[in-house]
């Protein structure tokens, strides 16, 4: 018998054949866009560090262990205001090929900008000494090495860490990416241990309220916290080698990449830092413990839930130390190179800023006293690249086509004005004795 072969036979084979071909072509377009996007992927992980830093830990679990759920809606809104600036920082180092400081020193003048690089300067400085004392912290309460070391430990990590830019930018991104992995997935293990109650999570998550007195000073102490000058400062110089294209539609293009870097890595944030408080409700409340200290957090872990959650904790805030720390470093860097053109030695910078932190450790102050006192001196300085940031990207002949709308500009000073606000009832409750 004779094999025939129809004209519908024929029809059916070309079709299946332009399908096969179709998927392919679709296959293989969004393997291009992927690989395109993963290029654009970095800058916004290594500012998210500033977020999820040992200052946070302090004030989440104070809040999820007295307030239960109830302030989660914080931690959302300060995300959204995090993202919000952060997209503004970008924005202004892609329409301007240069970064923030640099910016400053084009548009005001010598004396302002040399003012502007000491608040700056001491505000990294503060920023540091929190971001040194929590992987100081970390070490001890992993490993048990005495303070005064795992604070020169921790210092040596560091040095390592910011060495590996002589490999360039990515090299650094990458460290920095794996350890904000290492503390997302130190919290999803909290999160699975702890077992909270979810229709409480996401009724807080959604409608906000300030039951008493101290939450409201607590949520303004997450809320004031938030957002790090180091970072605004230097977001705008880390997406400077993202793309060779200057035109417009480059610069359009590279601002809509960088959107999608920003929203992914600053809602990791988010869930970490929601983490924080939800794990401190279902663990702390749940068991009547108000907890005001790392170390209680981590030594309460324990008994309630088990090694593994002691030891989870402890590698998220070792990872959130000592990534937050070369951030701050790295930081500096830019801040001083920027505004007076100044340039020093990172690892010179690093020793110098490790100091202030080794005198504490050594003296045997309190690190959560002060984390308190930095978390201060931060909220002096925060309004400072604000502003700037503002007063540039709103003029159309820096800016060009990426220019600040005025429904952007709106938005910008509102949330300015709240964090300045916060910020100062926040000092005037620590000053009269209330935080």
């Amino acid at each position: 018998m004779k094999n025939e072969i129809s004209l519908g036979d024929i029809d059916v084979s070309a079709e299946k054949l332009f399908t096969l071909k179709r998927k392919t072509n679709n296959l293989m377009k969004k393997s291009s866009k992927l690989k395109e996007l993963l290029k654009f992927l970095g800058p916004a992980f290594v500012v998210s560090v500033a977020y999820v830093d040992p200052g946070n830990f302090a004030t989440n679990i104070s809040g999820g262990s007295k307030f239960n759920y109830v302030l989660i809606w914080v931690i959302l809104w300060s995300n959204l205001i995090a993202i919000f600036l952060q997209t503004m920082s970008a924005k202004l180092g892609i329409a301007t090929g240069h970064n923030l400081p640099e910016m400053c020193a084009k548009v005001f003048s010598r004396s302002a900008n040399w003012i502007f690089w000491i608040v700056a300067e001491i505000g990294a400085m503060a920023t540091d000494l929190a971001e040194f004392l929590g992987g100081t912290l970390g070490l001890y309460l992993l490993f048990h090495i005495p303070m005064i070391y795992a604070g020169l430990l921790t210092g040596l990590i560091t040095f390592i860490i910011c060495c590996m830019e002589k490999y360039g930018q990515k090299a650094i991104e990458i460290i920095i990416s794996i350890l904000v992995a290492v503390i997302g997935i130190a919290y999803i293990i909290e999160l699975f241990l702890a077992k909270p109650d979810w229709t409480q999570v996401g009724i807080h998550t959604i409608i906000p309220m300030l039951p008493n007195g101290e939450a409201v000073l607590i949520a303004v102490g997450m809320l004031g916290a938030t957002v790090m000058p180091h970072v605004i400062y230097f977001h705008s110089q880390l997406v400077q080698h993202r793309s060779t294209d200057s035109s417009d539609k480059g610069k359009l293009k590279h601002l809509r990449m960088e959107k999608i870097d920003i929203a992914i890595a600053m809602n990791i944030a988010f869930i970490v830092n929601a983490a924080m408080v939800i794990v401190s409700a279902a663990v702390f409340y749940k068991n009547g413990m108000a907890v005001d200290t790392i170390e209680q957090a981590h030594k309460s872990l324990q008994p309630l839930l088990g090694s593994l959650s002691s030891g989870a904790f402890g590698m998220a805030l070792l990872a959130s130390g000592l990534s937050s720390s070369v951030v701050g470093t790295l930081a500096g860097q830019t801040i001083m190179k920027g505004f007076v053109n100044l340039s020093i030695p990172v690892n010179v910078r690093r020793l110098i800023t490790m100091l202030p932190a080794l005198v504490i450790i050594a003296l045997g102050i309190d690190p959560m006293y002060a984390l308190i006192l930095s978390q201060v001196a931060l909220s002096f300085i925060l309004p400072f690249p604000i502003i700037q940031m503002l007063t540039i990207a709103k003029r159309k002949d820096l800016m060009g086509i990426l220019v600040n709308k005025r429904s952007v500009r709106f938005f910008g000073v509102l949330i300015a004005t709240s964090i300045i606000v916060l910020n100062a009832v926040l000092l005037y409750l620590t000053f009269t004795g209330n935080a």
